[in-house]
């Protein structure tokens, strides 16, 4: 195994070896070492044991990319997966290792129509990434022919079998040759998993690679002992501490993922939850915009994370203490993958130190008890990347397209002010000291001396952020109001006051009500799963 330190000792293309620098894949993981050896001989089959995030795609989608004709007239590989969320990842991966070669890569799954999916058929594809119901309808159809295929892979057996599919996945095998090359990856291997490799598969060699092997080379473990009221605060220092910070947040509970994912969002932070209430459509949009970056923080509960397979995940936050030893492993194997660095960092309370120190136990890996990050060191942590992310920009030249706006400010104001206030417009307040709340204060204030409210009025009646100040000063009668991070929703909005001033606003708009609730109430008083719904009601508007 060590011989395959670097995937050049692969004898790999110098096509994929440039695919895999500018991915960032520098060191194969360990079953990525045990299997593309394999693979590039092409002499056996293969059964591999190995949880989601140990490098299995780019395990078995690097050599037969490698291996594939560029000029075939039909399907050379099929990868069957259990849901279509997966053959989505697998084909966008395996999309990304293709690189220069000319493969065309098509997923077929439930949700789209047969009619499109047809159309792209007709245009040919060398590796067809689909769920086993979806390739079961196209075979009847005769839309598609799998007698000649060289490789069928079949992902997460297990899954397969608990959902129901071996039946189709053992039709499908009938409809293929015998002269193919087999990979069948399971987390686990139970009895009907391993006499449906008996039966289909030739001589073959079994592969395991361990979670707990993977998270001790790839991730650092991290703990810090917490209040359950310190949690939140806790969670957004490191998120600004960490320049890139793009993690999963694990909770317990669907009302945890949804009011932390709710205040998230209240302080600024791009965020969404995830948890089993999602329709099928919504978890996927979801899923695209943060694989897309335009989240980076997603908010899970074990259950609804399955099958998220991101590579570049940063960090791994335990916000809630999982429930075993194996869920902890899942989750934290969400990081440190595909021979990338990762961070898993948990919250322990004085009432889970117990248990937390039988999970340590019982993984055997060494975690770091660590103090939250200080409101001057996530200051200084923030200015220092700032700065660097300004060198990086001047350096490489990316400022040209917004030159002429640069002068255009400057003709009538001195460089440093013009400069101080984009530093203004940028951060606001973020970088005061008395921005950053105190760990244990009240979920509803934003520090000892600001509070975030909720205003029951928003773009449905015409509303707009610049409008909110005056809004509130005249109905109020408080004519100087310091109100910051306005956010303004379809039925109403989020502001952020002095205490004092949130004070005499709830005094003053006591009487008033809007569909039986208060005009003005403090953000997260009881009403996060309402607030929760108008929001994403407002995204879809």
């Amino acid at each position: 195994m060590t011989k395959f330190n670097s995937f050049k000792t692969f004898g790999l293309s110098q096509n994929m070896l440039k695919v895999l620098e500018n991915k960032g894949f520098f060191k194969p993981t360990p079953i990525q070492v045990r299997v593309i050896p394999f693979l590039m001989k092409g002499e056996r089959d293969i059964i591999g044991q190995a949880q989601t995030g140990t490098g299995k795609t780019a395990a078995f989608g690097i050599p037969i990319i490698e291996k594939l004709k560029e000029d075939a007239t039909s399907i050379q590989a099929l990868v069957l997966t259990p849901t279509r969320e997966l053959a989505l990842q697998v084909s966008e991966e395996l999309e990304s290792l293709r690189g220069d070669k000319n493969i065309r890569i098509l997923p077929l799954y439930g949700g789209q129509t047969i009619r499109s999916q047809l159309k792209a058929l007709t245009f040919g594809a060398d590796i067809v990434v689909g769920t086993p119901g979806r390739i079961i309808d196209h075979l009847k159809r005769g839309n598609i022919e799998l007698d000649s295929i060289s490789y069928l892979v079949l992902d997460e057996a297990d899954e397969m079998l608990n959902m129901g599919f071996i039946e189709d996945v053992k039709e499908i095998f009938r409809n293929t040759n015998e002269n193919k090359q087999m990979l069948l990856f399971s987390a686990t291997m139970p009895t009907p998993i391993l006499k449906l490799a008996k039966k289909h598969m030739r001589n073959h060699d079994y592969i395991s690679v361990s979670q707990e092997d993977l998270i001790a080379e790839f991730t650092d473990q991290i703990w810090f002992e917490l209040t359950e009221e310190q949690k939140f605060e806790a969670l957004c220092r490191l998120i600004d501490i960490n320049d890139g910070f793009y993690g999963l947040v694990f909770c317990n509970t669907k009302s945890d993922t949804i009011a932390i994912s709710q205040k998230l969002g209240e302080r600024g932070y791009a965020a969404d939850a995830l948890n089993g209430d999602l329709t099928q459509d919504q978890r996927e949009n979801i899923l695209k915009k943060f694989r897309n970056r335009r989240l980076n923080i997603l908010v899970a509960t074990d259950v609804a994370a399955r099958g998220i397979d991101v590579v570049e995940l940063t960090h791994v936050i335990n916000y809630s203490l999982p429930q075993d030893a194996e869920s902890y492993i899942h989750r934290i194997g969400r990081t440190g993958r595909a021979g990338k660095q990762g961070t898993a960092i948990t919250f322990v309370t004085p009432t889970d130190s117990q248990r937390f120190e039988s999970f340590i136990r019982t993984v055997g890996a060494e975690v770091e008890l660590k103090k939250v990050p200080s409101v001057k060191d996530v200051i200084n942590s923030r200015t220092k990347n700032f700065k660097e992310n300004i060198a990086h920009i001047i350096k490489t030249g990316e400022y040209q397209d917004l030159l002429k706006l640069a002068n255009e400010l400057l003709e009538n104001h001195h460089p440093s002010v013009v400069v101080a206030a984009l530093l203004k417009y940028s951060f606001q307040d973020t970088l005061k000291e008395e921005h950053y709340p105190e760990l244990d204060a009240d979920s509803s204030k934003i520090d000892d001396g600001k509070v975030r409210l909720f205003v029951a009025i928003g773009n449905y009646e015409g509303i707009a952020p610049e409008n909110i100040p005056n809004f509130l000063s005249n109905r109020s009668g408080i004519s100087d109001l310091k109100i910051e991070n306005i956010e303004v929703f379809s039925s109403f909005s989020f502001v952020t006051v002095p205490k004092k001033q949130a004070d005499l606003l709830l005094e003053r708009f006591a009487d008033m009500h809007k569909r039986n609730r208060p005009f003005v109430e403090l953000a997260m008083n009881n009403n996060v799963r309402e607030n929760r719904k108008n929001k994403n009601m407002s995204r879809r508007a």
